[in-house]
């Protein structure tokens, strides 16, 4: 009878074995998907990255003035008037150089045989750098309030805004002369914008 009574008893751990081998071999991999989960996961918890915690120097919080300061630089009222102060310095600058490089500056038509005067070839240098310098003033103003327009209206700063804000500066430039003049405008400026966002990006 002790044998009888003693074989089930020894079965019962063997026939339970497999069950209790298998609960064991499914405990690692759902202890491993849930360190995933807090490592890689949806419960990865957020680290504070803020400079002093990190070691770094701290960053005191920015003033209403400085983030009123901030939101006026980054408007297109202050972006085209950076670029209409730019262009009219760049377009004087270039003005000036031109006409001084030019032989017939300051000669007359009705007799060219006359030698200009040093007061005479310096007021024409002024003219052609007014002139150039309020184009420029022009252009850039258009481009630069135009591609802010653009940039806002998309939501997005790539080189498709610089060939819009082109094609729409060279259109109504051109336009004044024609339509094919305001067409072959805006070709060109658009086919310059993207040539010069390509090289700069």
């Amino acid at each position: 009878m002790a044998a009888t009574t003693g074989a089930p008893s020894a079965a019962a751990p063997d026939s339970q074995g497999p069950a209790s081998a298998g609960k064991s071999m499914d405990n690692p991999t759902i202890q491993y998907s849930m360190i995933l989960e807090h490592l890689i996961g949806d419960k990865k918890p957020v680290k504070d990255l803020n400079p002093a915690v990190m070691g770094g120097l701290p960053v005191p919080p920015k003033s209403d003035e400085q983030k009123m300061i901030e939101r006026g630089m980054e408007s297109c009222a202050f972006k085209s008037t950076l670029a209409c102060i730019g262009g009219f310095v760049l377009g004087g600058a270039f003005g000036i150089f031109t006409a001084g490089i030019d032989t017939n500056v300051g000669f007359d038509p009705k007799d060219p045989l006359r030698t200009p005067t040093a007061r005479e070839v310096l007021k024409d240098m002024g003219q052609r750098g007014m002139s150039y310098a309020k184009n420029f003033a022009i252009v850039g103003a258009m481009f630069s309030c135009t591609e802010c327009i653009i940039e806002s209206h998309r939501g997005k700063s790539d080189w498709k805004n610089a060939v819009y804000s082109g094609c729409v500066t060279g259109g109504a430039i051109g336009f004044r002369a024609g339509l094919k003049a305001g067409v072959l405008g805006c070709g060109g400026f658009a086919a310059f914008s993207a040539a010069i966002e390509y090289y700069l990006r």
